[in-house]
């Protein structure tokens, strides 16, 4: 499977709803911005994305289809990635090679990442991409109404 990224297109934003409004991807996630299926909350978190100058957003494709989105976003020596890979294309290593492909475009380092603690895929990825965990704390779940464990991990080099 050939997956690239691109810059993200109007076009794209239905299907990232779509995907970022599946109850079993955002229980996984956790962390996401208020009612991820509120469209009025879901226009604002992408208007606010693309707007900004600090965030390198990215639509993930596999074979031309999209699959999903990637992005590196925050202040400088403070940066974090993030990424939503559509629950069809978990397990085929579609956010690896997202991840990877965005890391090449964004040379500064430290990088940070986050990830629900009980998110073993997301974990996987981020690894195998070169994070390593720095941190475990608590943080509220908006997609689970509750104080989860969260892991922070660092790209050094």
């Amino acid at each position: 499977m050939e997956v690239v990224l691109r810059e993200v297109h109007d076009s794209d934003l239905p299907v990232f709803y779509r995907q970022m409004s599946d109850p079993e991807a955002v229980r996984m996630a956790a962390f996401t911005p208020g009612d991820p299926a509120d469209p009025d909350v879901f226009d604002a978190h992408w208007k606010k994305i693309r707007s900004s100058s600090d965030v390198l957003a990215r639509t993930v494709l596999a074979d031309g289809d999209v699959v999903g989105s990637a992005a590196v976003y925050g202040e400088p020596g403070e940066r974090e990635v993030t990424y939503w890979i559509d629950r069809a294309y978990w397990g085929r290593g579609v956010a690896t090679a997202a991840l990877r492909r965005l890391l090449a475009q964004v040379p500064e380092r430290p990088l940070y990442a986050r990830a629900a603690a009980d998110n073993a895929g997301s974990l996987r990825v981020l690894e195998k991409c070169g994070f390593r965990e720095s941190v475990r704390a608590r943080g509220y779940a908006h997609a689970r109404g509750e104080e989860i464990d969260e892991v922070v991990l660092t790209l050094d080099a």
